[in-house]
């Protein structure tokens, strides 16, 4: 009998350098023995140090990737990433729906990609909007650092683990009310070791970790969601495929100096989502 092998599907952005976006989830993927496919939802220039220009794909050819898609792939979980317009993240809502309503698609982890590791925006205000009303219900866990959960929530981001814990309780409301439903609130952009919090309605659970002094953090982000996505159908609950996915994510922060990408004095370079393999 042939084993099943998981398929997770990326919809975000292209990332040139390799360190964030699609390319980024397909490394993950396939370091944690699922196979990756992919629907590209904007073309990026941009590198180590900057996001210089970017290019959303027509919402109907994202639409068309999506249909054509899973009219013949079966997938086990998608992650989406950053979809840049209002237009683009309706068409990834409509392209999922049928999917997720069949129950042909368990598993959708949403990274409300908005800014990234530069500074750069990433995600237009009206396009907030639209995946707050149109994305989020679908997701089966939501990935947003302090900045995007402030974001979310029309506030200012978390300032301490408290807050940390409220945002996660609010951002909860914000998806289907049925149904298993998880926020992942990372707290990386507070001072002092990282802890994240994780929430499904009734339980909170913390989730701490070891700061890596390191500039090589490109990624972090598209690398934990798409950890995740890959590992929720092969675990038995969503809170253990997020313990994994994070532990997966510092072992490839706490190797990503050998990889020496860019100018490494003035950007930041990705993580190894190798490191298990390249020895």
């Amino acid at each position: 009998m042939i084993e099943h092998i998981p398929k997770a599907l990326t919809i975000a952005g292209v990332d040139p350098s390799g360190g964030a976006g699609v390319f980024a989830d397909i490394k993950t993927f396939s370091a944690l023995g699922a196979y990756g496919a992919g629907v590209i939802a904007a073309l990026t220039a941009q590198n180590t140090r900057s996001v210089t220009g970017i290019h959303g794909v027509p919402p109907d050819f994202v639409r068309l990737q999506l249909d054509t898609l899973f009219d013949d792939v079966r997938i086990d979980a998608v992650k989406i990433g950053m979809l840049g317009t209002s237009a683009i993240t309706r068409a990834v809502a409509d392209g999922l729906a049928a999917p997720i309503a069949s129950g042909a698609l368990p598993h959708v982890v949403v990274d409300p990609v908005m800014i990234a590791k530069s500074g750069d925006a990433l995600l237009s205000a009206d396009a907030t909007s639209m995946l707050i009303e149109a994305i989020l219900p679908l997701a089966t866990v939501v990935t947003p650092n302090l900045p995007e959960a402030g974001v979310l929530l029309h506030r200012r981001a978390p300032a301490d683990l408290a807050e940390m814990r409220r945002a996660a309780e609010d951002l909860r409301r914000l998806l289907a009310p049925s149904g298993s439903r998880w926020v992942l609130v990372k707290g990386g952009h507070l001072s002092g070791d990282p802890i994240d919090v994780l929430y499904d309605g009734s339980r909170m659970i913390e989730l701490p970790s070891k700061r890596i002094e390191t500039r090589h953090t490109h990624g972090t982000g598209c690398t934990l969601s798409a950890a995740i996505a890959a590992l929720l159908p092969q675990r038995d609950d969503v809170a253990q495929a997020v313990a994994d996915a994070k532990r997966y994510v510092t072992a490839a922060i706490a190797h990503a100096d050998v990889l020496q990408v860019g100018r490494t004095t003035e950007g930041h370079g990705p993580v190894h989502h190798f490191f298990e393999l390249w020895k």
